[in-house]
């Protein structure tokens, strides 16, 4: 492989893993208010058909989007609803509702399955397109890959750097002290699993009008992808940069099982094909080694130089979620 085609490659693989990002970052401002919101994978699911099938109706693209944004607020709203105001379970309301919208979705596309409708095009930018490497890998993309591209930075400075970020926090970590100064606890929750539901109704269509054109059904290959956007949430420690490092590690992981399948001519491509799934599940695995207990003994028997190397490795893998994640706030 030369090196034109492995850039080329490598800017494929940022572009189809935009929809992972974006959905990974919303879960994350949702998961960091607090809130579990285990129907990414229905959510996706549906805002991908419906935002095809609004957008080959209508001949709009932009209308697409939103209603995939629409769909994915209205289904976080649900599940806000459920657990903060109903007090019910999250991971319940959650579950119920991804088989659901994944069962609806297929039901409801049967008939637009196969139809041509809409995509988003390619807008390259001006003299940036032209910059050695970095025009082919960053700057050769549609709309919304660079969308992805800014949420990212965004998101991030949003949490960690401005004040309504310091609240996010410490909503998700301790809600009654932040109730204490005056915060609205519910409600910062509603707005972040809202906002963050629609921000994974947008990698519906960045799916269905953009990475893989078209609504096929069960074999159009998104059944799943919500689950992989939750696990890269905690493989990103609610972390929206490293979150969205884990997405474009599994884009990558796709992209080899293609690039490697003549290589490996012996081994049927279906094995190939799904070798990211294990394979990015073997890896949070990894990551949530660094909490177990065992490791900590396991530190305490090696010799003083092995363990300072022991040490940091474990450090930079252990991983600490919200406190107050999936806790319900009540107040006294």
């Amino acid at each position: 492989m030369d090196s034109a085609t492995l850039l080329v490659g490598l800017a494929g693989v940022l572009a189809s893993s935009a929809p992972l990002v974006v959905a990974t970052v919303g879960e994350t401002l949702a998961e960091r208010a607090g809130v579990i919101n285990l129907s990414v994978n229905g959510t996706i699911l549906l805002s991908a058909m419906g935002s095809f099938v609004v957008a080959l109706k209508t001949d709009s693209v932009f209308l697409g989007f939103a209603s995939g944004a629409l769909i994915g607020a209205l289904v976080a709203f649900i599940v806000a609803f459920s657990s903060i105001s109903l007090r019910q379970s999250q991971v319940a309301v959650g579950f119920v509702l991804t088989l659901f919208c994944r069962d609806l979705a297929y039901f409801l596309g049967n008939p637009f399955m196969g139809d041509k409708g809409p995509t988003l095009a390619v807008h390259p930018i001006p003299v940036l397109k032209d910059i050695p490497l970095l025009g082919t890998l960053l700057f050769r993309h549609d709309v919304m890959t660079y969308f992805s591209f800014v949420l990212i930075f965004v998101a991030w400075w949003w949490i960690f750097r401005t004040r309504p970020g310091l609240i996010l926090r410490a909503v998700g970590e301790r809600p009654e002290a932040a109730f204490a100064r005056g915060t609205r606890v519910n409600l910062v929750r509603y707005t972040y699993t809202v906002l963050g539901g629609a921000l994974v109704g947008l990698a519906g269509p960045m799916f269905s009008l953009c990475v893989k054109a078209g609504w096929k059904g069960t074999i159009s290959g998104l059944d799943g992808m919500g689950w992989i956007a939750l696990a890269i949430v905690i493989f990103g420690a609610w972390n929206p940069i490293r979150g969205a490092l884990g997405a474009y590690l599994f884009g990558l992981l796709q992209w080899l099982s293609v690039v490697l399948q003549p290589s490996f001519q012996g081994v049927p491509s279906q094995v190939l094909q799904v070798a990211p799934f294990p394979l990015m599940i073997l890896t949070l695995l990894l990551v949530n080694i660094g909490n177990a207990e065992w490791v900590d003994r396991v530190t305490a028997a090696l010799p003083e130089g092995g363990r300072r190397v022991f040490v940091r490795v474990v450090r930079a893998l252990r991983v600490a979620q919200p406190r107050s994640l999936g806790v319900p706030f009540e107040r006294d």
